[in-house]
């Protein structure tokens, strides 16, 4: 383990050591769940309401732009993110103060947004398109630095705060997106709204000091008056040099992971876009798109369980994680049963209505792409409780064999297949994937009883 794990051994405290027992003791699970899974429902149907804006006010060359955008913004982004949010909240003894976590997400935004600009540059996408990936990065960005905001409060188990954000976001990401395509016909202006919206939502609500620093309880006007002046230098960025290049020390393996599982799904996006074009881009994407639905109760299970899935390892108690993990595996396996179940029976009305006929004659793509939705809600799953036990480095080969698998088997089936051939591609990496968690599951389980490896 001690190879799998950063070092945090260096760091010096920054506030009071924290025990595992005194950190549980906040909301209840089902609390934090609920929060999660409203916000991420309302955030992620807003995504997915850009789609089928474009798609029924546009047409699939324009999905098709979103969604190139989308494809180069999001693993730049994740390789920056450096899954910074993992460090802060499984750092349960708090060694690290939030200003160098603020400081270093800062710098490493910074420098993602030039590579987003630089790479339609060199790829000579025509002028259009080049402006949707810049702006889409930039909206990528403002959420990034959103995100080390959650952490803090994903940290105090402050779910429902992130919960509010997501849900005033998403919404207005919409609403701005839908004026900007519906009033100048153009996917760029739609984008700059995009980016407007999430702006307002940052520097409105996440950064404000009472959303991060107000207790969960306060019992007069005048108690949080003195806690908020008692940490005016809280949410400050810290420019310290060498804890800038430790962070980068202990997450650059997890930055490594994060780039790795955001190509995962954007590798057949490249293949599709060079054979296919924009159209075919587009369609691909809006179908995908669907099996995004699933991923919201994935992802609110998995960010809701995730400090008490680290505390249980970190404090030795396997039945409480196994118990946990095998609840939020029984979940994953009937939702992605029941998400193939409503592909073939009802995917060809389901995509006509939601975006236009021309979408729903791939019915045969929705289908394939929900079978491999299932195996990836089960590897996400599993993933997110090795991730928890702070198992990093030995995610790296499996997710290189998938990214492998991913890239053999688009350039083997798209141009041959079309985009039944990306489906079936998708279908590959996922089961490669879920059968690789498995086995990190088994080495995280074996070493449950030495948290202390945990620690470097």
């Amino acid at each position: 383990m001690s190879s799998a794990t950063p070092d945090t051994s260096r760091f010096s405290a920054t506030g009071p050591a924290s025990t595992a027992e005194k950190l549980v003791q906040g909301a209840s699970l089902r609390w934090n769940f609920s929060w999660t899974l409203a916000g991420n429902v309302i955030s992620s149907g807003c995504q997915w309401g850009i789609l089928v804006l474009l798609a029924k006010i546009g047409s699939p060359e324009m999905v098709g732009q979103y969604g190139l955008a989308l494809a180069i913004s999001i693993p730049v982004i994740a390789l920056a993110n450096l899954q910074l949010r993992a460090v802060l909240t499984t750092d349960v003894r708090e060694r690290v103060h939030f200003g160098d976590y603020l400081s270093f997400r800062l710098l490493t935004t910074l420098i993602a947004v030039l590579v987003i600009a630089a790479v339609p540059l060199m790829m000579h996408y025509r002028w259009e398109s080049t402006l949707v990936v810049v702006i889409v990065g930039l909206a990528q960005a403002l959420e990034a630095i959103s995100d080390v905001y959650y952490a803090r409060m994903q940290f105090y188990e402050h779910m429902d705060r992130i919960a509010k954000s997501l849900i005033a976001r998403g919404p207005l990401a919409l609403a701005a997106m839908g004026a900007g395509v519906y009033l100048t016909g153009s996917v760029v202006w739609g984008a700059v709204g995009l980016t407007l919206a999430r702006a307002l939502v940052l520097v409105g609500y996440d950064i404000r000091r009472r959303t991060q620093l107000t207790p969960r309880s306060v019992s007069s006007p005048q108690e949080l008056r003195q806690i908020l002046a008692a940490e005016q230098g809280a949410l400050r960025p810290r420019w310290r040099l060498s804890m800038q290049a430790e962070l980068l020390r202990i997450s650059i393996t997890l930055g490594v992971i994060a780039l790795l599982a955001s190509l995962l799904p954007n590798i057949p996006r490249y293949f599709i876009h060079s054979s296919l074009g924009e159209r075919g881009l587009g369609i691909f994407t809006a179908t995908a798109f669907l099996v995004s639905s699933g991923n919201l109760i994935i992802s609110a299970l998995g960010q809701s369980a995730f400090v008490r899935l680290a505390k249980h390892y970190a404090a030795g108690d396997v039945a409480g994680f196994n118990s946990l993990l095998l609840k939020l595996v029984g979940i994953g396996a009937l939702l992605g049963i029941g998400g193939i179940g409503v592909a073939v029976f009802f995917g060809r009305k389901l995509l006509a209505l939601l975006y236009r006929s021309e979408y729903a004659e791939h019915t045969d793509l929705l289908v394939a792409l929900m079978v491999a939705g299932a195996l990836s809600y089960l590897a996400s799953l599993l993933g997110s409780a090795v991730t928890s036990a702070r198992f990093f480095k030995p995610q790296i080969p499996l997710l290189l064999t998938a990214v492998a698998t991913a890239t053999i088997s688009s350039l083997a089936l798209i141009p041959s297949r079309g985009l039944l051939g990306a489906a079936f591609a998708v279908v590959i990496t996922s089961t490669v994937l879920c059968a690789g968690e498995v086995v990190l599951l088994w080495l995280v389980l074996k070493d449950v009883n030495r948290p202390a490896a945990a620690e470097g």
